[in-house]
């Protein structure tokens, strides 16, 4: 197949783009490289998955090209110049803590930008647009585990309500269209190559370099760690498999449309998380208390369920593992 990536410069992305090249698609990935954490990173990314191609000889099977999905002309001549088969939106401006002090990056990219997609693959005829979801968009949801079934009417932060924005419109768009879209809900996805922003990150950095971490609500959290090689291959199944039209329960709008969580299903206490890291690292954290910060839940847990029925898939990394491959990473990138 030959697959758009979009956001192929951050940490799904890239490593989605090496799996999908193993497997023998062609791959266009595009990324506006922002600077919204250190533009180093993406570029170094990008410099290894070049190395990749080199080594396995797959210049003809991708391509780069930097692109702001926010500029609808150039999006516009993206799909007018290629015919993609299959589109993974994984762009985005992430982070729940940063929607609250730059609000307009998320209107701009989550919103105005996925509106350029979705009109890319209504214009091209795609025959399958997966896009990232987040599991924010729970908010402060009492029932656990959290279901693709249950309401998401109360977002608690902007980023959460552009992602559940993204699923509307997204639906609205298989309906009338006849699109085939797959919304996939994250769940803290952690590994080699990750955000610098996510705690297991600063956590890291901070243990070794023998400064204080800061624990929000007093370590009182619990999160549904999900590792990177999961959240791929998680991904790459439900490319191969367009949802058909469906009608549900409370609606007769038909559309081929479905929405699924991609999480480990095993949440662990913000106490083992930090043991997990304490170990690899070697080193003791020393703990700053601090309240729950603004936009932030206490409880993150996947029901996987429809996950498991559909593609018999089901996220088993331990985070003990995980953070192990993290380490291993961390330590020869900043040596």
């Amino acid at each position: 197949m030959k697959i758009l990536v979009t956001g192929s410069a951050g940490f799904i992305g890239f490593h989605l783009v090496k799996a999908l090249l193993k497997r023998g698609d062609q791959v266009m990935g595009i990324d506006n490289l922002n600077d919204y954490y250190d533009p180093s990173l993406k570029q170094d990314r990008l410099q290894d998955l070049e190395l990749f191609v080199e080594a396995h000889e797959l210049q003809r099977e991708y391509r780069f090209q930097v692109m702001d999905l926010a500029d609808r002309e150039q999006i516009a001549g993206l799909f007018a110049d290629n015919q993609f088969d299959a589109v993974v939106n994984l762009a985005a401006q992430a982070g729940v803590r940063y929607s609250i002090d730059n609000p307009a990056a998320y209107v701009d990219a989550n919103l105005v930008g996925f509106a350029n997609i979705l009109e890319g693959c209504r214009n091209s005829k795609i025959k399958h647009l997966v896009y990232a979801s987040s599991s924010s968009v729970y908010g402060m949801n009492t029932k656990q585990p959290f279901s693709t079934d249950d309401p998401v009417d109360y977002p608690i932060s902007l980023y959460a309500a552009t992602k559940k924005s993204n699923e509307l419109m997204a639906h609205s768009y298989s309906h009338l269209f006849d699109i085939p879209m797959t919304g996939l809900r994250f769940f803290t996805v952690y590994g080699p190559w990750g955000r610098p922003d996510m705690a297991y990150f600063k956590f890291t950095k901070a243990i070794l370099a023998d400064q204080p971490i800061d624990v929000y609500n007093h370590g009182d959290m619990i999160r549904d760690f999900t590792y990177i090689d999961d959240i791929v291959e998680g991904v790459v199944r439900v490319i191969d498999r367009p949802p058909e039209p469906q009608i549900s329960e409370i609606t007769t709008a038909k559309a081929p449309f479905k929405v699924y969580n991609i999480g480990n299903n095993q949440p662990i206490k913000l106490r083992r998380f930090i043991t997990a890291l304490e170990t690899s690292c070697g080193k003791k954290a020393v703990e700053n208390l601090l309240p729950m910060q603004a936009g932030d839940v206490p409880l993150t847990y996947a029901d996987i369920d429809p996950l498991m029925q559909d593609f018999g898939f089901k996220p088993d990394t331990e985070i003990e593992e995980g953070i192990e491959q993290f380490m291993q990473w961390y330590r020869g990138y900043y040596s």
